[in-house]
């Protein structure tokens, strides 16, 4: 087929309106589609709050209003972890990085995240405890998770947790040999710090193209 032929084909193509409309039907749909996964991304944190709650997976702890009225006379070691998402320009770890209070005793200890960045930053933390069988009686009587924070530009702020192993562990027959602890937080970006993914978008002859 010549050149000529070619371009012609080409010409064509470009302005049958059945292949514009595909285009456009195309085009729409993946806008559609990161439009789609970026709603899922903000609702990530709301949505794995709501699980943890219902199911009581990924070491889902207590939330507690009353301190307990019995403290056993044998200790647990609460190791404590700090994570942030690399969309987050946050410095974020626990201050108190190990302790060993005895099973029913009120303990309180400090997490502090500091922005990093230019500009004021939101962040929400999300958590699990492990082993999971612990979670079920690691009762917190105040934190910071999920809850939406902003630091401004090089703030720091100290986050406190105040907590303690409920005396019921060790009557289960899973849970009574248990002696260590880990607490995790990871902060994630919130409201307009989330992370936008997106496609490019131009126009030919009046019609979206990617």
């Amino acid at each position: 087929m010549r050149v000529e032929e070619v371009s012609a084909v080409s010409t064509n193509l470009s302005q049958d309106p059945a292949l514009k409309r595909s285009n456009t039907t195309v085009a729409i749909a993946c806008v559609a589609f990161v439009g789609s996964m970026v709603g899922m991304a903000y609702a990530a944190v709301p949505l794995y709050q709501l699980f943890c709650q219902v199911t009581g997976l990924g070491g889902t702890t207590q939330r507690v209003e009353q301190l307990s009225e019995v403290v056993l006379d044998r200790t647990i070691n609460v190791t404590f972890d700090a994570n942030v998402s690399s969309s987050l320009p946050w410095d974020f770890k626990a201050i108190d990085k190990k302790v060993s209070p005895k099973i029913g005793e009120t303990v309180e200890i400090r997490y502090v995240a500091t922005n990093t960045s230019d500009r004021p930053v939101k962040g929400e933390a999300i958590f699990n405890v492990t082993p999971f069988e612990a979670g079920a009686y690691f009762n917190k009587v105040q934190c910071f998770c999920f809850t939406e924070t902003t630091l401004q530009p090089g703030e720091s702020m100290e986050m406190p947790v105040v907590f303690f192993v409920d005396p019921a562990i060790v009557d289960n027959e899973d849970t009574k040999t248990i002696n260590n602890i880990t607490l995790s937080y990871t902060f994630f970006p919130r409201g307009d710090d989330q992370p936008v993914a997106s496609l490019p978008v131009r126009e030919v002859d009046g019609q979206p193209q990617l």
